[in-house]
């Protein structure tokens, strides 16, 4: 039997190699042209020290994968079991989506900036980022973050803007937010906060507010959206990614298809009954694993089995600050429970008397009994 995996990061790599551990003959079509390779380090430490993709590969367990990058598929058609890369047509028995995300940009007049997703974007972003080069980051979650902590390890004059009161403020929460805001000040960072963007420039941006914002490199980190539209036609809810069950098999078609990593909303009862789309680090290895397991089941006529509860984690390297997070902090009200704000602590976030998510600063090892403790009641 032939299966079809449809993205070519790691959560397609780890389901792929899955599905071919099972027996199954396995092509995997990814728009990039480059092999499975770590993203998280594109904002951090490749992107000062140089960014080469190859040292970025992940190990892959299986040497006869069939690997059709550098074409992103366009259509698929779940009644004839097919998927289409422009004019070619691949016929598969079952399907893995993986397609994952590409970043967001906002509605409004004026040359798009660039974005940080891919090795190449990192690249030519990296020529750029010379001492003394002034940057506007517009967006304040981790990925804008992340590359201004860089910026200024590099040389650059860097300013931050976004529309949200304090940076990771989703996440995590106004007060560590504004001590991380705080941290990046006396790195040097500025920040116009508040306020949104009225229109790009090839030389900064114009606020809402009017105010001029004049820089030699823009980039745009403001979201992300999933890659569904070559879904469309299939009767599948896109609301937000793929709706899922909680085993990954994908809602509103008798196809044996899951959904994998990013664009994957699924229930996960170690919080509730809720699908969520959740694009956490750890998130497209286990659910890669856990979707082979049930297409593998679906494809030889069984019934998927088990009780997926996965633990999202995830972290961010910001000049002499390591976080580390488990669970779900953007569901619950942040409550320190260690140290200060300011400096290394252990930030609890509590929804009801549960303890839902955690964020460490500098904090790493304290925070294993959480991994546990998260979600066993």
């Amino acid at each position: 039997m032939t299966v079809i995996v449809v993205g070519a990061g790691l959560g397609g790599l780890r389901a792929a190699e899955s599905l071919r551990g099972q027996g199954f003959e396995v092509m995997v079509i990814g728009d990039e042209p480059h092999l499975p390779y770590n993203r998280p380090p594109l904002s951090k430490e490749s992107l000062k020290g140089g960014v080469e993709v190859e040292g970025l590969h992940f190990r892959r367990k299986h040497d006869d994968i069939d690997w059709r990058l550098g074409a992103a598929a366009t259509g698929c058609s779940l009644d004839q079991r097919a998927v289409y890369v422009d004019d070619a047509k691949y016929p598969f028995e079952g399907l893995v989506i993986a397609s994952g995300i590409r970043p967001r940009h906002l509605p409004v007049p004026g040359p798009q900036p660039p974005v940080l997703r891919t090795a190449d974007d990192a690249l030519r972003l990296r020529e750029r980022l010379t001492p003394g080069t002034r940057l506007l980051v517009v967006g304040a979650g981790f990925i804008g973050c992340e590359v201004a902590a860089t910026a200024r390890q590099l040389g650059c004059e860097v300013m931050v803007t976004a529309f949200d009161a304090e940076p990771m403020i989703r996440p995590l929460g106004a007060e560590l937010g504004a001590a991380m805001k705080a941290h990046h000040e006396a790195h040097g960072v500025e920040f116009r906060l508040g306020v949104g963007v009225a229109e790009f420039h090839e030389d900064g941006a114009t606020l809402a507010d009017g105010t001029r914002l004049t820089a030699d490199v823009v980039i745009e980190a403001v979201g992300s959206v999933p890659n569904v539209e070559w879904l469309h036609g299939n009767d599948l809810d896109l609301t937000d990614g793929v709706l899922a069950d909680n085993l990954l098999q994908v809602a509103g078609t008798d196809a044996p298809v899951v959904a994998v990593g990013d664009i994957a909303r699924y229930p996960n009862p170690r919080f509730d009954d809720v699908p969520r789309r959740i694009e956490h680090w750890n998130l497209p290895t286990e659910t890669g694993k856990r979707a082979g397991q049930t297409l593998g089941s679906l494809l030889r006529g069984e019934i998927p089995e088990g009780d997926f509860r996965p633990m999202p984690a995830f972290w961010s390297d910001q000049y002499d600050l390591g976080l580390q997070s488990y669970g779900q902090p953007a569901l619950g009200t942040a409550v320190l429970v260690d140290g200060e704000w300011s400096g290394d602590c252990i930030v609890e976030y509590v929804r009801g008397d549960e303890v839902i998510g955690v964020v460490g600063v500098n904090r790493t090892k304290d925070l294993m009994r959480y991994r546990q403790d998260i979600g066993s009641a």
